[in-house]
């Protein structure tokens, strides 16, 4: 009896994404959903920050950058010289979670206090400054935990916490990856750090953010994301070059599908649009 092989794997069209570490792990479980809806197609993700994803498709080697910031008018540019046309696609919202850890009896954090800490020339070097002692931080010192500045978590929080024109304080500790700052929080109780809700786990501790100081503060969540009452919460974007046709027109709307949005949904993002998910 002759045996009925599966034809070759290099017949299998393949979609390269590459970008956004904020959207690797959606875009994983994405990726590994979707021979179920095709299995002609295979889906390769890596991360590696925003600004990599946005390269890659300036230059042609990706089909989709993930990116949780917008492009820069210079990458804009830059695209257009390549002969590129960046068409956005927004796939969902995140809520960017302000990390402190579980034995700090902070609650609550407001834009001037998170500036004070971060930006340059930062007021506030110590938890007794803000008048809070933290069990296990013997040194008093906060530890800033960063991302570094190819990431599009980074550059948002810039803007939107500290202002377009504020630098960020030297001495930061820089992570690579969002997951790598809420590790690291868990692990230090002088820490204080900042990543996306999907990363969050009952092992650390989210701040309530105020806009105003001695404002009212909102908690992060999918709700408060979606609802837009999360101050630091963004959309989050596929970049295409042109728009998408084929195999990766097809597969970005089944991400916009309910389908695809619920997956978003239950990996701790807002989705897109208004999903039923069973």
């Amino acid at each position: 009896l002759g045996l009925l092989l599966p034809g070759p794997i290099a017949a299998q069209k393949m979609v390269q994404i590459k970008g956004s570490d904020t959207l690797v792990n959606v875009a994983q479980a994405w990726a590994e959903t979707y021979p179920s809806v095709n299995a002609d197609v295979a889906v390769a993700v890596s991360g590696g920050g925003s600004g990599t994803g946005i390269a890659a498709m300036i230059n042609g080697t990706v089909d989709i950058a993930n990116a949780s910031r917008s492009m820069k008018e210079k990458e804009k540019k830059l695209a257009e010289k390549n002969g590129q046309n960046p068409v956005e696609h927004v796939v969902g919202y995140d809520a960017l979670a302000v990390f402190i850890h579980k034995d700090n009896p902070a609650n609550k954090m407001s834009y001037e206090q998170l500036k004070d800490i971060y930006a340059r020339g930062q007021k506030v070097k110590k938890w007794s400054d803000m008048g809070i002692t933290v069990p296990g931080c013997d040194s008093d010192e906060i530890v800033v935990v960063n991302r570094q500045n190819n990431s599009g978590t980074y550059a948002y929080f810039k803007k939107e916490v500290l202002g377009k024109k504020t630098k960020f304080r030297q001495g930061t500790l820089d992570m690579h990856g969002s997951k790598d700052v809420v590790d690291l929080v868990e692990k230090t109780p002088c820490a204080i750090g900042y990543s996306g809700l999907a990363y969050s786990t009952d092992h650390v501790k989210m701040a309530c953010v105020a806009e105003e100081t001695g404002g009212p503060c909102t908690s992060p969540s999918v709700e408060t994301a979606v609802d837009g009452s999360y101050p630091i919460a963004r959309p989050l974007f596929m970049y295409t070059n042109g728009e998408p046709t084929g195999i990766v027109g097809e597969y970005l709307n089944w991400i916009k599908s309910d389908e695809g949005q619920c997956i978003i949904l239950e990996k701790g993002y807002a989705p897109a649009t208004s999903v039923s998910c069973g």
